[in-house]
């Protein structure tokens, strides 16, 4: 790796995908360091108040489709640092206008430099729209004639955790035994901080330009190896590990695929598996970086309690959401499949038959309307909200109206206190990063 000056100045920088996992990290050591930052994040996407003294600009890169889209975001600008992707395509990303058309209305643009946080391209899932737009990006941004460092970091590894790394802790936490898919495929890691002190190396000068390099430390581990590694972090006894057949791990990722669909961005999809099957592996990073191994990036940054609730309840999350789903559709429809009981139930409060027919109806439908609607992200919080109140509401109603409920052996009233325990719980986990 060849090293030049460095900048004296100051540099404004542009970062997109400033509010991600990546790009957080880059902009909290850019902004470190004196540099002006503008962090570019989707709406709504950044906790503002959590990153002070960076400037935030929402937008939807997707949308930003031509260079003349780019230009009033860029003017000021020294530098790009493009810390953005989808790894596919879903009801919220569009992995091709974002990787790729978007990249290339910017590299149009005129940037005077830019730092591409990249990925391996080639290997088995070469084919896939994620590496495959990345690799046309990247050859995109080459031939334009702006400035560039391209930097492909292999699995990284940080205080927080999103994504694969997320799924790490999660498959370490497991209960009793590990189950993995591709347990015997090689990854290599390198650190958060790393990656972040490589794009500052690149924007000061401390990478030539035109440089397009791996960051990845020396040495493999398999993807069963990594999960143990991450166990031992958690402070968790070894556990025997369980392959999961070829089928299963199909029917997983078709499910994580439609869950895409309606917004959640599993780590399972079927993109993230094809990865996983072919390993994560480049090649060691340059002479004149050493980069830290997993075990020492993670004795770096020492677990605690949080880490291990937030990994236990990573895969919980789906079944929590599903599970709260499931019981609202399902007692709506039992309801209308009970229509007479359900009725019944309310004329013997001394209720209309006509009020209380009208009265079954709407509740059986919006309990249905709330259970599918906390199954889109996008509805999420409003459903769940909904739930509570409407909980509560129907606790309410009923102590007033047949308060002998409360004494039901079946318990019908003190069955939608866990429920609520459940949605509130639903609503504190439902943030990605």
């Amino acid at each position: 790796m060849q090293i030049v000056r460095r900048y004296a100045a100051a540099m404004r920088v542009l970062i997109l995908g400033g509010g991600g996992f990546i790009g957080t990290e880059v902009a909290s050591l850019l902004a470190r360091r004196c540099h002006s930052i503008v962090a570019l994040a989707r709406p709504n996407a950044v906790r503002r108040s959590a990153h002070p003294g960076i400037e935030w600009m929402e937008a939807d890169i997707a949308r930003l489709s031509s260079p003349s889209d780019w230009r009033p975001l860029l003017a000021g600008v020294d530098a790009v640092v493009n810390c953005a992707g989808a790894l596919q395509d879903s009801a919220r990303d569009d992995v091709t206008a974002v990787q790729l058309r978007a990249m290339q209305a910017l590299y149009a643009s005129g940037p005077r430099l830019v730092v591409q946080v990249s990925a391996r391209t080639d290997g088995p899932a070469s084919a896939t729209a994620f590496l495959a737009t990345k690799r046309q990006a990247d050859a995109a941004l080459a031939a334009s004639g702006a400035a560039f460092v391209i930097l492909r970091p292999a699995v990284v590894i940080g205080r927080n955790a999103h994504g694969g790394s997320a799924l790490l802790r999660a498959l370490a936490a497991f209960p009793f035994v590990t189950p993995l898919i591709h347990g015997d495929s090689r990854m290599q890691f390198v650190a958060l901080d790393e990656v972040a002190q490589a794009v500052l190396d690149a924007l000061e000068g401390g990478i030539a330009p035109g440089s397009d390099i791996d960051l990845a430390a020396k040495g493999t581990a398999t993807l069963a190896e990594a999960v143990a590694t991450h166990r031992r972090w958690l402070g968790l006894p070894p556990a025997r590990t369980v392959g999961v057949p070829g089928f299963a791990a199909g029917v997983v990722s078709r499910i994580a695929d439609l869950l895409g669909h309606l917004g959640w961005r599993s780590p399972l999809r079927s993109t993230a598996l094809a990865a996983a099957a072919g390993g994560v592996i480049g090649h060691a990073a340059p002479a004149g970086r050493r980069l830290a191994t997993l075990d020492e990036t993670l004795a770096a940054n020492p677990a605690g309690v949080q880490d291990l609730w937030f990994a236990r309840l990573y895969l919980l999350k789906p079944v929590i959401y599903g599970t709260l789903c499931l019981f609202w559709v399902l007692t709506g429809l039992v309801a209308l499949a009970r229509f007479g009981v359900s009725t019944a139930l309310l004329t013997s409060t001394g209720v209309a038959a006509t009020t209380a027919a009208v009265l079954t109806i709407t509740t059986a439908l919006l309990d249905i309307a709330l259970g599918l609607a906390v199954a889109i992200r996008r509805f999420a919080v409003p459903a769940l909200v909904a739930m509570i109140a409407v909980s509560l509401a129907y606790l309410l109603a009923a102590t007033v109206l047949a308060p002998a409920l409360w004494a039901d052996p079946l318990g019908p009233l003190v069955k939608v206190l866990p429920s609520i325990a459940l949605a509130l719980v639903a609503l504190a986990i439902y943030e990605e990063r």
